[in-house]
């Protein structure tokens, strides 16, 4: 852990704060702190900033409830600014966004952006249309069993591939394995959040564990 008397503010006596999404990833917004925000930040664990426009503090939340509970803040190798991962309440943005950056630019015509959320949403689509001649509308149609069925199906092929010690194979059927299971998260509103809420748990658990087998 670095000193925050270590940390550059600007002539105004302030640093900008990248926040970002600890679950998804997803940058939330750029909002500015100064060491009075910073303070209040990492003594409350809720996001704290500084107002530019109103020359107040303003704790993120206060009047909308959608408060940012921190999980981390770490500085650039410069010390001039700060990414701060949160669990969020709600919203960041005061359009009633997910995030502030909702606006493209420019999109790479050979590139495209990847998430588990991406495609969880791409799935939610497809359920809420079904559209014709998609598969991923075939296993809504069909149901539960059918969907289940896939699952067990891509584990088999899963077993099959890593017992043969082929990587390449492995890797393809468990690529099946992960869009069929969310295609079941789908189906029974399971979200990646609740996914990674249970694996968040799970790992303090394993943590606890290790340290209880090293103090014995």
């Amino acid at each position: 852990m670095i000193n925050v008397d270590t940390l550059k503010f600007d002539e105004n006596g302030l640093i900008p704060a990248v926040v970002v999404d600890a679950i998804t990833k997803k940058v939330l917004t750029v909002a500015y702190m100064n060491r009075e925000s910073l303070r209040i930040s990492m003594e409350k664990g809720l996001t704290c900033f500084w107002s530019r426009s109103r020359k107040e503090l303003w704790l993120k939340g206060e009047t909308s409830g959608n408060y940012q509970h921190i999980v981390s803040i770490t500085a650039d190798c410069d010390g001039d600014a700060l990414t701060v991962m949160v669990e969020k309440d709600g919203p960041a943005c005061h359009t009633g966004s997910d995030s502030c950056f909702t606006n493209p630019i420019y999109q790479s015509e050979d590139k495209q952006e990847f998430s588990l959320e991406g495609l969880y949403g791409l799935l939610l689509d497809r359920k809420a249309t079904m559209p014709q001649g998609s598969y991923t509308t075939y296993l809504f149609e069909k149901g539960i069993d059918k969907i289940l069925k896939k699952v067990g199906e891509e584990c088999t092929e899963v077993i099959i591939a890593g017992k043969a010690d082929d990587k390449a194979e492995t890797v393809y059927e468990i690529a099946d394995l992960a869009y069929h299971v969310m295609v079941l998260m789908a189906e029974m509103g399971i979200t990646t959040e609740d996914i990674h809420r249970e694996l968040a748990s799970r790992h303090v658990i394993d943590h606890k564990v290790k340290q209880e087998k090293m103090t014995k």
